[in-house]
């Protein structure tokens, strides 16, 4: 196979019409230009120079390999640039995973400004929930997963992951604003309540904080869509404790902030320890900065 060393070479010694100057012009002594050459002539078969008493003529055949290596050269010069351009972040393609609230609330105008800043960079999302999105990554087919932990209901995470808190939100009571119903978890003991999926941690965490107050939660509805348990709500239908992504003011809704020692949920972004991915650190980066400031229930880590 042809070296694109030798090629080089060529197109130098070919443009001076000697081996000295082509060496300097490289940076080569001569000697290492007629090896070069030597071994080019060698690997085609191709005489490429006549050897002169007072210097070199290139053939015909050295003009005709010095136009298709000028090609080759192009190649391999764009094939340079798109390395460095992936080194450096420039282009490439990032897997994001997130849970669907997330999905609503901080991917959008994390991915917009990402865009803004690395427009010929490619994102991919999916959604799922944290244990899938967790095999996922995992199985190296996502750099990055949006995930949550509830402090009712702790999670182990694999190890090999390297863990960035986003933010920690408050769980907040939801109940109808004409329902005369207390905000004091203990005085709910004989409302109706309204979960997401039984054997989620939304549900553990609502089990266990109905548990702490005294009672035991009696479960009308279940949904894993907040738009909906916030309609149940506002409609009269039971009383829900959801996470302050998951809350959007509503005229009809009384939302209260929970005080019970560990009644919050903590958003993290996870990834492989080992991904040396370029947009990695730019997109975290965006990601801290979609977190909304100055919002009830929310309170952001390490902005930047």
């Amino acid at each position: 196979m042809l070296k694109p060393l030798h090629l080089l070479t060529l197109k130098a010694a070919v443009r001076s019409g000697s081996f000295a100057i082509a060496a300097r012009d490289l940076g080569y002594t001569a000697s290492a230009v007629s090896q070069q050459i030597s071994a080019l002539e060698k690997e085609t078969g191709l005489v490429l120079f006549e050897r002169e008493a007072h210097g070199i003529r290139p053939t015909a055949a050295a003009h005709r390999l010095g136009e298709l290596g000028d090609r080759v050269l192009a190649a391999l010069g764009d094939l340079d640039q798109h390395v460095r351009e992936l080194a450096t972040g420039v282009t490439g393609r990032l897997r994001l995973g997130s849970f669907p609230t997330a999905g609503v609330r901080l991917v959008p105008p994390a991915l917009s400004a990402f865009a803004e800043s690395h427009p010929r960079a490619q994102i991919q999302l999916e959604e799922g929930e944290p244990e899938e999105l967790v095999a996922a990554l995992g199985d190296g087919d996502l750099d990055v997963a949006l995930v949550y932990e509830y402090g009712l209901s702790p999670r182990p995470w694999p190890d090999g992951l390297t863990h960035h808190r986003l933010l920690t939100e408050d769980l907040v009571l939801l109940r109808a604003r004409d329902s005369g119903l207390s905000a004091q978890l203990p005085h709910l003991s004989r409302a109706r309540w309204i979960t997401s999926r039984e054997g989620t941690d939304g549900a553990r965490s609502t089990v266990r904080l109905c548990a702490a107050a005294g009672f035991e939660a009696a479960v009308a509805f279940r949904s894993n869509n907040y738009d909906v348990v916030r309609e149940l709500v506002s409609a009269g239908l039971g009383v829900a404790v959801v996470p302050a992504l998951g809350h959007a003011p509503k005229d009809s809704i009384e939302a209260t902030r929970l005080t019970q020692r560990s009644a919050h949920r903590t958003v993290l972004a996870l990834h492989r320890s080992e991904n040396s991915n370029p947009l990695l650190t730019p997109l975290l980066a965006s990601l801290r900065r979609a977190v909304p400031v100055d919002e009830p229930f929310l309170h952001p880590h390490g902005r930047d």
